[in-house]
């Protein structure tokens, strides 16, 4: 007979902290796959390819980078031909980033290998698991935003 699984919370975080660990191993090595020196690049084109043009600024909110550490990326990006600064044409002292053709190309083929990847990992669940997992982690989301925020 097997023993009985802990469901204490401390063993349900250290189970949850090495899934995260590992699937983030995993996303690491595909971003690089893709040719992306980091994870930092690859969130920039990704947002974006599903944003449209973005200030820099709402780009490093969206991807959660420092100012400094932002515009260091855009500037890769842009060194590169992925990316070019432009004026808002709605207020000029607003840049914003927008993708190169070679950047949409570039990016839109990354993230459907990446996204490929990312089915696989979880490939083992059912849509119905699917649905639990994501209500799941989102309702212990939510409880761990309101206690730390109380």
């Amino acid at each position: 007979m097997s023993d009985p699984i802990d469901t204490s919370g401390p063993h349900l975080w250290l189970v949850w902290w090495k899934a995260t660990r590992a699937i983030e191993k995993r996303d690491r090595q595909s971003i690089k796959e893709q040719g992306f020196e980091g994870l930092s690049d690859f969130a920039v084109l990704e947002v974006l390819l599903h944003k449209g043009p973005q200030p820099v600024n709402t780009i490093g909110r969206r991807v959660m980078l420092t100012s400094g550490s932002i515009t260091a990326a855009v500037d890769r990006a842009e060194n590169k031909g992925y990316v070019e600064r432009r004026a808002s044409p709605t207020d000029r002292r607003v840049v914003e980033v927008h993708l190169t053709s070679a950047g949409q190309r570039h990016i839109a083929n990354a993230y459907q290998q990446h996204a490929q990847v990312l089915e696989d990992i979880f490939g083992e669940f059912t849509s119905e698991e699917r649905t639990t997992l994501y209500q799941l982690i989102k309702k212990v989301g939510l409880r761990a935003a309101a206690l730390a925020d109380s």
